[in-house]
């Protein structure tokens, strides 16, 4: 996910993401332990969008980015 499309995101929405996000990581590693993920890739990007997503929920919280999608 680009950066740009993070920050046109509201609180809501971010939160939404990071939970939907997280739930797909889950099924992931589900799937590697039952040896039946077709890209094992998708996990390290699932994981950096994550890691995105709460960067910018922290920037959120400390004020550092303003919410756009009020």
């Amino acid at each position: 996910m680009k950066a740009q499309q993070l920050s046109d995101m509201s609180k809501m929405e971010l939160e939404t993401k990071l939970n939907d996000s997280m739930d797909a990581l889950q099924n992931l590693r589900f799937q590697k332990a039952l040896q039946q993920i077709e890209n094992p890739l998708q996990i390290r990007i699932l994981k950096r969008d994550i890691a995105q997503v709460k960067t910018v929920l922290r920037e959120l919280e400390l004020g550092i980015r303003k919410d756009q999608g009020n």
